[in-house]
């Protein structure tokens, strides 16, 4: 038995706000010849631009989540037959707040999960964090968590995204400093501490510094960028990967999500005022469903 998930990562300079059009025939571009019904992913804020490589100000390119930018881009996904995560967007919520949010749009042409950034990269980004880890079931295939840029910096995140059943981390960069080296370490820990894969896409130049990659749940890079150029990542990817290796152990070693007994006593956590469960330390199935969803309001799986 075996999941394959055809994966196509844009590593692509970001582009202004209204330029759907323009958008559209470079997901045409890059979808081209590549295997049916792939998960295409492009950078953060890809389409949050003023000109080429400045990023907009939140207020200028927010629209409600369901404006015309999400029917377009929802009809895009459908008539192409991808699932679609076209980076992330500046969103107006219905609090008035801006956040930064990444869709997920189906081979149906509807948006089934959206997710806003929990960590936006303080002082510097002013957009309203978001308060839900987002996981969404793509039908027939699989789980995968969304994350945003320096969302990859909080180990938290990541782990919440595991717990929650995810068997890929699609984590949306667009990072333009030197400290991109230190995030490609952060994804291969993240990959390796919660045994799942992780595709982190950065933009190009100039609106990033490049360096997009995709781990497996041994923490190996599958594929990679080696400069900051326009390129397209490649890959098939088999998440049934993700359960032998938690099933078997990394390097057949190490079980991290068997660590526990449920004779375990709690563990402490006073950072958050909490503990951890030996009892539901497992990320299984049971875990998302019944009374857990209403116990844990701050967390979010959307099923498509």
């Amino acid at each position: 038995m075996s999941r394959p998930l055809p994966l196509i990562l844009a590593q692509a300079p970001g582009r202004p706000f209204g330029d759907l059009a323009g958008f559209a025939a470079d997901v045409e571009r890059r979808v081209r010849g590549c295997a049916p019904s792939a998960l295409v992913v492009y950078p953060e804020l890809h389409l949050g631009e003023t000109s080429t490589g400045l990023q907009a100000a939140p207020q200028e390119g927010a629209e409600p989540l369901d404006g015309p930018r999400d029917a377009t881009l929802a009809e895009l996904a459908g008539d192409l037959g991808i699932w679609l995560v076209p980076g992330s967007i500046y969103e107006r919520g219905g609090d008035g707040h801006v956040y930064n949010s990444a869709p997920v749009y189906s081979p149906q042409g509807k948006r089934i999960a959206s997710y806003r950034k929990i960590f936006p990269w303080r002082p510097y980004e002013t957009t309203q964090p978001g308060r839900e880890f987002t996981v969404v079931d793509l039908d027939g295939i699989g789980r995968i968590g969304l994350s945003i840029c320096y969302d990859t910096w909080f180990p938290e995140v990541s782990r919440h995204l595991a717990w929650m059943g995810a068997e890929l981390i699609v984590n949306v960069v667009r990072t333009s400093t030197s400290d991109r080296a230190q995030e490609v370490v952060l994804n291969r820990a993240n990959a390796i501490a919660n045994q799942i894969f992780v595709a982190s896409v950065n933009a190009a130049a100039p609106s990033g510094v490049g360096r997009s990659l995709l781990i497996d749940p041994q923490g190996t890079v599958r594929a990679e960028t080696p400069a900051d150029g326009d390129a397209t990542l490649t890959d098939v990817i088999d998440l049934d990967e993700t359960g032998n290796v938690r099933r078997f152990g990394t390097a057949g070693l190490s079980r991290i999500w068997d660590q526990f007994r449920p004779d375990d006593q709690p563990v402490p956590l006073p950072l958050y005022g909490g503990r951890i469960d030996p009892t539901t330390w497992n990320p299984t199935p049971a875990a998302q469903q019944g009374p857990w969803r209403a116990a844990h309001p701050s967390a979010s799986s959307v099923v498509s």
